[in-house]
């Protein structure tokens, strides 16, 4: 990469690229940047994309665009508090819908605790950030379940 660089920088010296060309301009851009785009050469395991910037843009969206429909504002509170679940289940490998079933099921279990002293909710520990596996005491696996068909005989 510093051939590269040093060929870049010698295209102006020796004046070989017209600097108002296109070419020119983006060498000089490519220059005039070259620290902020070379990182992933420095730093082990940087990404080459931001993919994963961009999908999580992408929920966000998608969900500003489905709360348009929201009748109350409860019902949009209550939107968001799933959706924020199912992406927090995404991003820690958790199956959501495996998550939510559990949470139903052992709903007495996993309610906020009062707090005798302070009369205030304590935040629930089971959320799928809290442990590799939330709900590990109900649950056998969070791995996705197949569905099995029966053949009509």
């Amino acid at each position: 990469m510093e051939k590269l660089h040093s060929w870049y920088t010698a295209q102006f010296a020796e004046r070989k690229v017209e600097p108002n060309s296109g070419l020119g301009q983006a060498i000089s851009y490519l220059l005039k940047h070259w620290e902020k785009l070379t990182p992933f050469l420095r730093v082990a395991g940087a990404p080459l994309d931001n993919n994963l910037v961009e999908r999580a843009l992408k929920k966000a969206i998608l969900h500003r665009k489905n709360s348009l429909f929201y009748k109350t504002r409860k019902g949009a509170q209550m939107g968001n508090l799933f959706m924020s679940l199912i992406h927090t289940c995404e991003n820690n490998g958790v199956n959501a819908f495996d998550y939510l079933t559990e949470l139903q099921r052992h709903a007495e279990g996993v309610s906020p605790n009062v707090c005798r002293e302070q009369r205030t909710a304590a935040p629930v520990v089971e959320m799928p950030f809290a442990s590799p596996r939330p709900l590990q005491r109900h649950v056998r696996s969070f791995a996705p379940r197949r569905r099995q068909f029966r053949r009509a005989v």
